[in-house]
């Protein structure tokens, strides 16, 4: 079992704190410093790995190394910046990483209007409401920057967002078909890579799993989990099976999804959903009652 840790001088929560629990044996890591289209060094991987191995921690899980946006708009200067992704697929190799979990999601990664709702029992939990999303993006944008503590998540790096207006124009033309095309000349960039340095591509469903702001968004049902799968079919292109984006949606059915995936299944986020009317809460945890 992982643990998602965002680093020294960026996460209240110490790799002491991590040791407690038990059964966790790995720290689900990243560079948060880094931006996307970044290289990231070996030097800057092997200072990970010292933090860690005091605590007897492997790395083998990276959350996430995040796609660069002419990636994913299609733009020329796309292919410069798939070299520098696959520069980083070999250098995470050095170090043992064997998945690398990354999103397709435009502008945007995870969506909340709320990073602190309470639950009732004194606890909080990350909430989304659907009525609160409106037309003014920079709104919800300002809300998650002013409300992270210092800390840097990624997806919402503070450079991107100050860009939210020239994002936009860009992502303008880019329809579904277009990110499905763009999504697939990428991963077909990356196999031979990943097979060389068996490091598996694991996709993080969207979320919420449909489209905000006019964006579109892929990976949010069965049947486009199928397409994805089929559309580069390696077992290098993989999923990070998160119950948390999919059951957001209630038609979704994220045990038959396992049962017909579980060999493309190389990371899995477990979580539970508290629906209310439109209202959703994504509580960051599993009750010990809970039965799958």
């Amino acid at each position: 079992m992982g643990f998602r840790w965002y680093g020294e001088d960026n996460d209240k929560i110490s790799l002491a704190d991590i040791k407690q629990i038990p059964g966790v044996t790995s720290i689900v890591w990243a560079l948060h410093h880094k931006l996307p289209g970044e290289v990231w060094t070996v030097e800057e991987i092997a200072e990970v790995q010292k933090q860690l191995e005091p605590y007897g921690f492997n790395m083998d899980v990276v959350e996430s190394v995040n796609v660069h946006d002419d990636i994913k708009i299609g733009l020329p200067s796309r292919d410069q910046y798939i070299e520098n992704y696959i520069q980083t697929i070999k250098n995470l190799s050095k170090f043992g990483v064997k998945v690398i979990c990354y999103n397709f999601m435009p502008i945007f990664d995870w969506t909340r209007t709320d990073l602190f709702h309470p639950v009732g029992d004194g606890s909080t939990a990350l909430y989304y409401e659907a009525g609160k999303i409106h037309d003014d993006p920079k709104e919800m944008a300002d809300y998650i920057l002013n409300n992270l503590h210092g800390m840097t998540f990624p997806g919402w790096e503070p450079e991107r967002m100050e860009k939210l207006d020239e994002l936009f124009a860009a992502y303008k033309p880019v329809t579904k078909e277009v990110l499905w095309e763009n999504l697939k000349y990428f991963l077909e960039a990356l196999m031979p890579t990943c097979k060389e340095c068996d490091i598996k591509m694991a996709i993080h469903m969207d979320d919420p799993p449909w489209d905000i702001f006019g964006l579109p968004r892929l990976l949010t049902c069965e049947e486009n989990i199928d397409r994805f799968l089929k559309m580069v079919d390696s077992p290098y292109n993989c999923l990070t099976l998160c119950s948390g984006s999919l059951n957001a949606d209630p038609r979704n059915n994220v045990a038959d999804i396992v049962r017909k995936h579980c060999d493309r299944i190389a990371f899995a986020h477990i979580r539970m959903e508290i629906f209310r009317r439109l209202l959703i809460v994504t509580v960051m945890g599993i009750p010990e009652s809970l039965t799958f």
